[in-house]
C-alpha cells in the first residue's frame, strides 16, 4: 500500500515539474521568436491540461499571454512535452490566438488577400538570407505563423517565422521575416529579416 499511495503521490508532483519546466520552454521560445515585442509572458494555469504522451512523456497544453511595448494584450495557445526520466522538454510551441487591450482598434483592419503573396514574400526572403549567409543550407518557413497587420501608408505588413540551417551540418536557427506589401497593386516593397541568436 506505501507503493500505491507513494506512486499517487508522485504524479502530481512530476506533473508540476512538468507545468514549470514547460512553460520556461515556451516563454524562452515566445521571447526569443517575439524578441522585445513579448513583455511579461504570463500563464493560465486554470487553462492547463497534462497528459501522458505514447512516447512516455507528459505532453502539456495551456494558454498564456504576452504584453507588447504598446500595451496590447497578445493571447496564445501552446503546447509542450516533458521527459520525467531527463528532466528536459521537446516540442515547445506557441500559436497566438488574438489580441486584446490596446489593439482591439487594429482587430477591425481587414486585410486585402489578394494583394498580398506569401510565395512572393518567401522567395525574397530566401534571397536575403543566401545573401546574409552565403553557404546557407535549408530554410524551412512557417506557413502557420503567418500574421497579417497593417502598416503605415496604407500598406499590408505579412510576419511569420522560420528557421534557417546558416550552412550544411549546423543547427536550425529561428529567425523572423517581414514583407511590406502595397495594398493597392500588391507590390512587394521591402523584407526583413531578424533571427534571434
Amino acid at each position: 500500500m506505501l507503493c500505491t499511495a507513494a506512486g499517487a503521490a508522485e504524479l502530481p508532483a512530476e506533473h508540476g515539474k512538468a507545468a514549470d519546466k514547460c512553460e520556461n520552454a515556451v516563454a524562452d521560445t515566445v521571447k526569443r521568436m517575439r524578441g522585445k515585442d513579448a513583455q511579461e509572458v504570463e500563464f493560465i494555469g486554470a487553462k492547463r491540461q497534462i497528459s501522458p504522451t505514447p512516447e512516455e512523456e507528459l505532453g502539456v497544453k495551456g494558454e498564456g499571454r504576452y504584453r507588447r511595448p504598446g500595451g496590447e494584450q497578445v493571447s496564445f495557445s501552446y503546447s509542450c512535452a516533458y521527459n520525467s526520466t531527463t528532466g528536459g522538454t521537446s516540442g515547445a510551441m506557441f500559436r497566438e490566438t488574438g489580441v486584446s487591450g490596446a489593439g482591439r482598434a487594429a482587430k477591425a483592419w481587414e486585410p486585402d488577400l489578394a494583394s498580398v503573396s506569401p510565395e512572393a514574400c518567401e522567395s525574397a526572403t530566401a534571397a536575403a538570407l543566401k545573401q546574409k549567409y552565403p553557404r546557407v543550407g535549408r530554410i524551412a518557413f512557417g506557413s502557420d505563423s503567418r500574421k497579417l497587420r497593417p502598416a503605415p501608408n496604407e500598406h499590408t505588413l505579412l510576419e511569420a517565422q522560420g528557421a534557417v540551417e546558416r550552412a550544411p551540418g549546423m543547427n536550425l536557427v529561428p529567425f523572423t521575416y517581414r514583407c511590406e506589401f502595397e495594398s493597392h497593386t500588391g507590390k512587394l516593397l521591402r523584407v526583413e529579416t531578424s533571427d534571434a541568436s
